[in-house]
């Protein structure tokens, strides 16, 4: 026969034990609950990161045609005009070019891998336009391992030609300068040439679209590049100088990059 105490700890067990499964349900309930939010944040983050990838992929395209068709004028000039050497030249410097250029998948490379690529094209230019055609460039060593959105420098020296030395009669000048100031990287192309590109730091009225310098894509292009890798950390500028010619600065956080990492990669 079973005691009064015995009884007691039936009776409340009986009573317990219902709503201590309660508790344990509401709270694997709320866990359950919780794992679904993560899994479904995670997701979310997931697909913008997508998103954003498949949209700097789109901005990278935007570019690359632009690119080939003026070397590929380039070349038809040199072509007509019978420089056979320095249409040969051309033709291997381009074809190094793009060896390094479709091998290129990241979002952010070196500075020197950047300056490497323009170089390329600067060669050719310097075949078409010969002893006319003067190019200073200068950046401190410590900054060549500092990330850059590819193809910025390339396309805003295609524009100082296209847009500026390309219509210079005479000496054609090109400036490259590479600094640092306050943990930022500062580059400023400048030319002598013509200022043939329009100011985008001036933001259009509101019932207008925004206005895009006259190299069509090109620096909306790596405005929004710039913006997809640093945010409102980097900025890109563009002005006429009175004595002739434009400037174009871009400033942007300084993030180490190794200059090496994507070569031993590819």
């Amino acid at each position: 026969m079973i005691s009064f105490e015995g009884f007691t700890l039936l009776i409340l067990f009986f009573i317990l034990a219902p709503i201590i499964g309660a508790i344990a349900l509401l709270f694997l309930f709320i866990f359950e609950k919780r794992i679904d939010l993560l899994e479904n944040r995670n997701v979310k983050i997931e697909l913008e990161k997508e998103l954003q990838q498949a949209l700097y992929n789109q901005l990278n395209q935007q570019i690359q045609p632009h690119f080939l068709f003026n070397t590929l004028n380039v070349i038809l000039s040199l072509a007509r005009l019978n420089r056979t050497r320095e249409l040969v030249r051309a033709l291997e410097v381009l074809s190094q070019f793009l060896k390094f250029k479709y091998k290129s998948t990241e979002p952010l490379i070196s500075l020197q891998r950047e300056i490497d690529y323009t170089e390329q094209y600067l060669e050719i230019q310097k075949l078409r336009f010969g002893s006319r055609l003067s190019i200073q460039l200068d950046c401190a060593d410590d900054l060549l391992s500092a990330c850059i959105p590819p193809f910025v420098l390339q396309t805003l020296v295609e524009n100082a030609f296209k847009h500026g030395l390309e219509r210079k009669m005479g000496e054609a000048l090109l400036e490259i300068r590479i600094s640092a100031e306050d943990e930022k990287v500062r580059l400023e192309v400048i030319d002598n040439g013509s200022s043939g590109m329009e100011d985008l730091s001036h933001e259009a009225p509101p019932t207008e679209e925004p206005q895009l310098e006259k190299s069509g894509h090109g620096l909306d292009n790596i405005r929004r590049r710039l913006h997809l890798c640093f945010g409102d950390h980097a900025q890109l500028s563009l002005s006429p100088i009175e004595e002739g010619g434009t400037q174009v600065l871009v400033v942007w956080p300084f993030v180490f990059c190794d200059p090496y990492e994507s070569e031993v990669r590819g």
